[in-house]
């Protein structure tokens, strides 16, 4: 494709966004959890690794090198992967209290399964 390359690093810094809004809301002690700060829970920050991942990926997805491209597809499967982790673990139900889900995190999924269909995309020329 074309704009794999540019689509890619759009979708690298709308995830670095994602990661700072809330991603979900626990109503009994009105607590709002988002990618870097979930205090009171034991989530710890999962958006970091996201961060790491996606700044990894729009490093290699500048690089025109098929080793970079390569590399790439590691790091957008390990970013797919913990993006799935972290809507399993954020919108599970604990102790009979669920979250309420926002909109935040069904966009993180997305920009994650965006990031991985464009780094299988790779704009190379092909040498005959």
């Amino acid at each position: 494709m074309k704009y794999s390359q540019l689509i890619g690093i759009i979708a690298c810094i709308g995830t670095i966004i994602i990661c700072f809004l809330p991603w979900s809301y626990v109503a009994s002690i009105h607590l709002p959890v988002s990618g870097m700060q979930a205090t009171g829970t034991n989530f710890g920050k999962p958006g970091l690794l996201h961060i790491i991942f996606t700044s990894i990926a729009i490093l290699f997805f500048s690089i025109p090198k098929i080793w970079a491209k390569r590399w790439n597809l590691l790091i957008t499967v390990l970013n797919m992967a913990w993006a799935i982790r972290n809507f399993i673990l954020i919108s599970t139900c604990m102790y009979g209290d669920c979250p309420e889900i926002k909109p935040s995190l069904y966009l993180l999924q997305a920009f994650s399964a965006i990031i991985l269909v464009m780094s299988f995309l790779p704009k190379m020329k092909v040498k005959s």
